[in-house]
């Protein structure tokens, strides 16, 4: 059974930093490209980060270039997404997804529940 479980969500003032994570079971980890996308109240599902599956490169949107960074560890079938300067405006639920990149699993599509992260004082 696949799952992708995020945790590490949570208040924090503008400012502060905050560690998600995003543990996977099920699947072989390696052959998915991970992301991280967030939804904010009102609006529709963005993505984020993403980091590939093979060489570890990463892609970030704009809004967060400079304060985000996405990670993975293949050995322990994780993702993470440190987040620094946390601003109010990053205020959402944030997603964990893995798409499938090599041949077998290409066009798999996984997501986790997702992790709430506020910004305020």
């Amino acid at each position: 059974q696949v799952q992708l479980v995020e945790s590490g969500g949570g208040l924090v003032q503008p400012g502060g930093s905050l560690r998600l994570s995003c543990e996977a079971s099920g699947f072989t980890f390696n052959h998915y490209a991970m992301s991280w996308y967030r939804q904010a109240p009102g609006e529709g599902r963005k993505l984020v980060a993403t980091i590939t599956h093979i060489g570890g490169s990463t892609n970030y949107d704009d809004s967060v270039k400079g304060r985000f960074t996405i990670s993975r560890d293949d050995d322990k079938n994780a993702a993470y997404l440190q987040m620094n300067m946390l601003k109010p405006e990053d205020t959402a639920v944030y997603y964990c997804n893995a798409k499938g990149r090599l041949p077998a699993v290409y066009g798999m599509d996984y997501w986790g529940k997702g992790t709430p992260v506020t910004v305020s004082l």
